[in-house]
């Protein structure tokens, strides 16, 4: 065979491993309306910049007629390339060959490119697209799963790991994605679960749909395992961009900078009356937020789940930082259970890869009840406290309006290592509202006023001026400054580039034991 027979063969190789299932399959899958695991990488990456790895390898089985059916590449694309001219790596699970299913070859091609990225110092993006474990290989592609859970785990905060769920994503295939950082889901095309419907009716006689058990909007909504929704497979990719977009390349650099057009001194007025009058008023955080970010931009994150708390990625003169936001318009900013997880596991992010953290307050407590005392409101509101007091990267907080009790405290108070602590002159700062602390403080006085109601709005207004206000915790040293609203952006900004070089130590351990 000459040297261009040898090359003809090579490129036919490449058309063949290509075609995946083939075309039949390949017609399929557009039908569902989705993309081909070559299209979704390809759409991923800027054009032409995409390498392939192990594109020829084949399974190894020979049981149950699979030795009859074999296809190059095994059901999942693997490689690397750039994202606005950045390295990542990526694999792309391809339906069309044996469901997605993951055997020990396919296995084998996601840990390398793992591998070679935790080495490398370079994120990895799955697009999962799998019926689970491939059942006629048994043990190995069990061991195969655990290979990558491992991967996983190991690569967990030292470089950023994204999945996009684009398909199936059920029994052991849900656990990678969960350890990974953030998870995108399709609506309507895909889905995560540990066991189908059938399995649920027939070991919990429950009827319920594969959208319902495990879809976009369940997860998105209600169990928090998703973190961003799409409505399609394009959708999906393009908010992995932008995702990508925020994030360092592992946990020894920075987020990417970017040039800045938004005036450092912008001063919105519109801040100095955002917030009400009436304390139990409530206003939408996010118009604060977008009041101070560079070109009113907030990339939200979990926007579906706790939307008591809100979270996300923004920018302060072109620098990335973290945010996180009491959100007074849902359930008067209290912490619940779920708040609390999910700001925690965001803190935590922000810490690991070098992303400052940014704080607005406006929280009257731990939202009380039964049901929350009973599903560990402690255990899991110590979650964010932990996070809080162990996170070592600049930490901001503006406290907008109320600072009450252990919330003041968890919420990245100057008592847990806030580096600058500012308060708009709305802000309460106490163990409790007024009207809450005079009964318990003047309990007596009030049964025995002759006007007990006048009595109280005397007490409540005394106390207002004497305590509930943000210059007794100034006095302390707990806020640095109590500033105008309109000007919180220019002092974020000068905050950053003062604690640009901040360094801050944790004992040494092996790891601390955070209250899971």
């Amino acid at each position: 065979m000459s040297q261009e027979d040898k090359i003809s063969r090579l490129h036919e190789m490449r058309e063949l491993a290509k075609l995946g299932g083939g075309e039949a399959r390949i017609e399929a899958q557009h039908a569902r309306g989705q993309l081909t695991a070559r299209e979704r990488v390809e759409l991923l990456l800027d054009a032409g910049t995409f390498v392939e790895l192990d594109m020829f390898a084949q399974h190894r089985c020979r049981d149950f007629g699979l030795e009859k059916q074999e296809f190059l590449g095994d059901g999942v694309v693997c490689g690397y390339g750039k994202i606005d001219g950045r390295f990542t790596y990526v694999y792309a699970q391809d339906f069309t060959v044996f469901g997605g299913s993951l055997s020990e070859t396919h296995a084998a091609k996601i840990c390398k490119v793992m591998d070679l990225a935790l080495k490398g110092g370079k994120p990895v993006i799955g697009l999962c697209d799998s019926g689970g474990a491939r059942i006629q290989e048994g043990v190995v592609s069990l061991g195969g799963y655990a290979d990558l859970f491992l991967r996983n785990t190991l690569a967990s905060g030292v470089i950023p790991q994204l999945s996009v769920i684009m398909g199936p994503c059920a029994g052991g295939a849900v656990y990678s994605p969960a350890i990974t950082d953030f998870v995108t889901m399709v609506e309507n095309t895909s889905y995560m679960f540990i066991t189908g419907p059938d399995v649920v009716k027939t070991v919990t006689h429950e009827d319920v749909t594969r959208e319902e058990l495990g879809g976009s909007k369940a997860h998105n909504s209600k169990s928090g395992v998703a973190h961003f929704s799409a409505k399609t497979d394009a959708e999906a990719i393009a908010l992995t961009r932008e995702l990508f977009s925020y994030l360092p390349l592992n946990n020894m650099e920075d987020a990417p900078r970017k040039t800045c057009k938004d005036p450092v001194d912008r001063a919105d007025v519109a801040l100095d009356s955002m917030v009400p009058e009436n304390p139990n008023k409530p206003y939408d955080i996010r118009d604060v937020i977008k009041g101070i970010t560079d070109n009113a931009i907030l990339f939200e994150v979990m926007q579906s789940w706790a939307m008591n708390i809100v979270i996300g990625f923004a920018r302060l003169d072109g620098r990335v930082v973290g945010i996180v936001a009491n959100q007074p318009a849902v359930l008067a900013g209290c912490l619940d259970i779920d708040a609390s997880v999910k700001g925690a596991r965001f803190v935590r992010f922000c810490d690991a890869f070098n992303i400052p953290l940014v704080t607005f307050e406006d929280v009257p407590g731990f939202l009380p009840g039964v049901s929350q005392e009973h599903g560990g409101i402690i255990r899991h509101g110590a979650k964010l406290l932990y996070a809080y007091c162990e996170a070592t990267v600049p930490k901001i907080t503006v406290i907008t309006r109320k600072a009450y009790g252990g919330a003041y405290d968890v919420m990245n108070s100057k008592h847990v290592r806030g580096d600058m602590n500012f308060a708009w002159p709305s802000a309460q700062i106490a163990v409790m509202g007024a009207k809450g602390a005079v009964e318990i403080i003047f309990r007596k006085k009030l049964k025995g006023a002759e006007d007990p109601e006048a009595a109280l709005e005397e007490l409540v207004s005394d106390y207002e001026t004497r305590f509930n206000n943000p210059y007794v915790a100034a006095a302390h040293g707990y806020v640095d400054e109590v500033i105008e609203p309109s000007k919180t952006r220019q002092r974020l900004i000068q905050s950053l580039e003062l604690l640009e070089n901040k360094r801050d130590e944790n004992p040494s351990k092996k790891h601390g034991n955070i209250p899971l």
